[in-house]
C-alpha cells in the first residue's frame, strides 16, 4: 500500500477491484478547521470513464505495476482489439470500450505499447503526438478570418478542427489524448534553389 501523497500522474492504482490510471494529482492545503486533502483525477482502464476522487493525507491505496510490451495491432471485432507480440506470436485481446475514440489511431500492423496485468491486456499507451495526412477539407475562408477553424478529415476517418490554411495532402500533428490539431508538419529539408 502506498500513501496518497506519494502518488503521481501516470501510476496505476486499484480501488474496489477496478484499475485506474492517475491523470493528475491536485494537492489542497487546509486552512483553519478544514483539513487538507488530495484530489486524484482518474481514468478507469477497463471502461474509459473518468472520475475525480478526494483522499485524506493519511489514506493509502494499492499501486499496481503493469507490464509493458511492444506489440503489433492485428484486427478488431465487435468487442475486442487484438494485438500480437512479434517475438513470441502470443496474441491478446483488449475490450474496445477501454480505448474509446483513440481506436481510430490504430492501423493494421502498427506497433504500440500494450499494458498487461498477468496475461490480461488492460490498456494501450499511445504516443502523445502522431502525424497524420489530411484526406479532405474545405477551402479556407479569406478576408481576415485567420483565427477561425474548419473541419478536416484525416486518414482513418478522424475528424478534427484545423486552421484555414490547411489543405488536402498536408501532414498535421495530432494530440492523441485530446484528439486535437497541434500544428502543420513542414518539410525540414527544403530543396535547394539554383543560382
Amino acid at each position: 500500500m502506498t500513501a496518497v501523497p506519494d502518488l503521481s500522474a501516470g501510476m496505476t492504482i486499484r480501488l474496489e477491484d477496478r484499475l485506474y490510471r492517475i491523470l493528475e494529482v491536485v494537492r489542497h492545503s487546509g486552512s483553519g478547521q478544514m483539513h487538507g486533502f488530495i484530489e486524484l483525477k482518474l481514468k478507469d482502464l477497463r471502461f474509459g470513464h473518468c472520475a475525480d476522487l478526494r483522499f485524506k493525507q493519511a489514506d493509502r491505496v494499492e499501486v499496481v505495476d503493469l507490464v509493458k510490451r511492444s506489440m503489433n495491432f492485428l484486427y478488431a471485432d465487435a468487442e475486442k482489439l487484438y494485438f500480437i507480440d512479434p517475438g513470441t506470436f502470443e496474441q491478446v485481446g483488449l475490450p474496445r470500450d477501454s480505448i474509446g475514440r483513440q481506436e481510430k489511431l490504430l492501423r493494421e500492423g502498427s506497433t504500440i505499447t500494450v499494458e498487461l496485468l498477468g496475461d490480461e491486456a488492460i490498456a494501450v499507451q499511445f504516443p502523445k503526438v502522431v502525424e497524420m495526412t489530411v484526406v479532405s477539407t474545405g477551402p479556407g475562408v479569406r478576408d481576415g478570418q485567420d483565427n477561425t477553424m474548419k473541419t478536416a478529415l484525416l486518414e482513418n476517418d478522424i475528424e478534427v478542427l484545423v486552421p484555414q490554411f490547411i489543405v488536402n495532402g498536408d501532414h498535421v500533428r495530432l494530440d492523441t489524448e485530446r484528439m486535437k490539431y497541434i500544428d502543420r508538419v513542414t518539410s525540414r529539408h527544403a530543396p535547394m534553389k539554383g543560382p
